[in-house]
């Protein structure tokens, strides 16, 4: 699947559409969910054009994967979260129910979620 540069999540990182902006470095951006599933409902995308995580793992430099995943913990970390407990979770595709296509991670957490996956 190519890359639509007009999804929702490119357009947030052009600026065209706000957010509210929780953190940013060189490699990832992450804001607040305007549709919250949990107390705390934070996204982290990654600010190259990937469509999934597996367009990221095979696309993706080395410095882009290592600096993603390491947003994605600072962000639960600045939240929080870390030691507490905290959902990861990314959609892949359209029948896992990803939205947008543009990769990215869920964080949830503040609530505790009754559909356990083993």
């Amino acid at each position: 699947m190519a890359y639509d540069s007009e999804n929702v999540f490119a357009k947030i990182l052009r600026g065209e559409i706000p957010s509210e902006k929780v953190y940013e470095d060189e490699f990832s951006y992450a804001f607040k969910d305007i549709h919250p599933q949990a107390p705390v409902h934070l996204l982290v995308i990654p600010k190259g054009s990937y469509t999934d995580f597996d367009d990221f793992t095979a696309h993706a430099s080395a410095q882009e994967k290592e600096g993603y995943f390491k947003a994605i913990s600072k962000v639960a970390a600045q939240a929080g979260l870390q030691g507490k407990g905290y959902r990861l979770l990314f959609n892949i595709g359209k029948e896992s129910g990803q939205a947008v296509p543009h990769l990215h991670a869920h964080i949830l957490a503040g609530r505790v979620f009754s559909d356990k996956i083993v």
